[in-house]
């Protein structure tokens, strides 16, 4: 298993100015919890399940199974 980076270098600009701008917060979500501090609880509870891979919800990393 591996957390990495979108390979897309656009996205991950596009993501880390929002996390710049929102001081670190899930540029995709409306609420300002510690939940969506990036790496958001939603992303950390999929890292954790041994069947999921894919993206976070903003794209910013992927979690691969290999």
């Amino acid at each position: 298993m591996s957390v990495r980076l979108n390979p897309d270098k656009e996205t991950v600009a596009t993501v880390r100015e929002g996390l710049k701008r929102t001081g670190g917060y899930c540029p995709c979500r409306l609420e300002r919890t510690a939940e969506n501090k990036c790496m958001c609880a939603e992303f950390r509870a999929q890292i954790a399940d041994p069947e999921f891979e894919g993206y976070c919800h903003c794209m910013l990393y992927y979690k691969d199974n290999k």
